[in-house]
């Protein structure tokens, strides 16, 4: 056993394999830790790196005070009190996107940096389209699909990434050409004291840009200081904003596209079409490339995907709104639909409050809830139903809706205390539904 390592990896996974795949092209041999007993990689990890050692089942003091330098995981907090101890001896603690950050240092800003609450993902993909129908070589990764380590692997021309709050935590000295905080609400309040930490977390995106857009609807992703900066939202736009009048986005006052002609559906989905192409006409790309995109991105699985429409009920599947955000912007989205709206919620509500839901619920006929959490939002609305499963759910919801309804899974909740994820959830849901056209 080695008795000293300069670099220690904490948490393996997908992340921490990019890591250690990085570190051994630099000639640099990691050590990789992790809390957990038979962390998800090990088998790969054993295959492709036999001579890089694995400490499982906790994090070990005795290395991680005598390394230079600890690359942690996202999901581990870095105020944990063993990185934390390293933390106060003068070692620095990073995260993969800030080796990322730090590998392309020496290039003209490439990188196109998305966080935000909600909708990072759609507008990521949005941004990457837009860009590759311009012509260009786009990847995109980080807290969608690849991890931004094995992004370095391609020939690009820009790094589209999705960003987390937890990414951000350890990430200084990306220099982004155009980044956006998107929006912001009440999310992972198990990890954060309070939200206004976890908007700490998320703007400190913005110092890392040349350009910042951000979203003049929602104060909280206002830059804390002044910058280069330009915003996007649903209202008529002034001076070079992008906005929506008359049924159609503006680039200030130049006509971009008629929303009628935008695939995706629900004012939320038309502010991350907003953002995406504010972001991509930063870059310099011609407004052709924005609108052929827009005109035809039909959305993501398990984002307001259309799942089917059985005896004329709309079955809509948003596993992915993991927080109440989410179900807020897909509720609100749909408020002039002229049928009745029924909801599917719950699961692990990650100690977050539910009432900001309240005034979205007023415009659902029926709350169908199930999960841990599902008792705290059906105490929201009169009449709530309470089911144990996906199919109950699914069934109730068929029972109560008639012709030109939706049946909308929404669930303002984590998946974990049901599913191994939210893709698990939302085919459990997809799953359900065809079940019942087959009836």
């Amino acid at each position: 056993m080695q008795s000293t390592y300069t670099h220690i990896v904490l948490g393996l996974g997908a992340t921490g394999l990019s890591v250690v795949r990085y570190l051994v092209a630099q000639g640099i041999k990691p050590l990789v830790m992790d809390s957990r007993r038979r962390p998800p990689g090990v088998d790969v990890l054993n295959t492709e790196f036999a001579d890089i050692e694995l400490i499982a089942g906790g994090f070990d003091c005795r290395y991680l005070v005598q390394a230079s330098q600890i690359i942690i995981s996202p999901g581990i907090a870095p105020d944990t009190p063993e990185i934390q101890a390293a933390k106060d001896m003068g070692i620095e603690v990073i995260g993969d996107v800030e080796l990322f950050a730090r590998a392309v240092a020496d290039r003209k800003p490439c990188v196109i940096g998305i966080t935000g609450s909600n909708g990072k993902s759609t507008v990521t993909t949005l941004v990457h389209d837009m860009l590759a129908e311009a012509g260009l070589k786009a990847v995109m990764g980080g807290n969608i699909g690849i991890p931004a380590l094995d992004l370095l692997a391609t020939d690009a021309d820009f790094f589209v990434l999705e960003l987390s709050s937890f990414q951000l935590e350890t990430t200084y000295s990306l220099n982004c050409i155009a980044g956006t905080c998107l929006n912001i609400s009440e999310d992972h309040m198990d990890r954060y004291c309070s939200i206004s930490t976890y908007r700490e977390a998320k703007l400190s995106l913005y110092p890392q840009c040349k350009f910042v857009m951000f979203n003049r609807d929602d104060e909280l992703t206002f830059p804390f200081e002044p910058m280069n900066q330009n915003t996007f939202g649903l209202g008529v736009p002034e001076g070079d904003e992008w906005g929506i009048s008359d049924g159609k986005i503006f680039h200030g006052d130049s006509e971009i596209i008629n929303l009628n002609d935008v695939s995706l559906i629900g004012s939320h989905n038309h502010a991350n079409v907003l953002a995406a192409m504010a972001l991509v006409d930063a870059c310099g790309v011609e407004k052709e490339a924005l609108v052929t995109v827009a005109s035809q991105f039909k959305g993501l699985s398990h984002r307001c995907e259309l799942v089917a429409v059985v005896d004329g009920v709309t079955y809509i599947n948003d596993s992915k709104a993991t927080n109440v955000g989410a179900t807020v912007a897909a509720l609100e989205g749909l408020n002039t639909h002229l049928g009745d709206v029924f909801l599917i919620a719950g699961g692990d509500g990650k100690g977050a409050d539910f009432k900001p839901l309240t005034t979205a619920l007023e415009h659902v006929s029926k709350v169908i809830c199930l999960g841990k959490d599902g008792p705290k939002i059906a105490k929201l609305k009169q009449d709530s139903l309470q089911v144990s499963s996906m199919k109950e759910a699914v069934d109730a919801a068929a029972e109560l809706a008639f012709s030109g309804d939706i049946v909308l899974l929404s669930p303002a909740c984590a998946s974990l205390d049901m599913y191994k994820n939210f893709m698990a959830r939302g085919d459990d849901f997809k799953q359900c539904v065809e079940q019942l056209d087959g009836q």
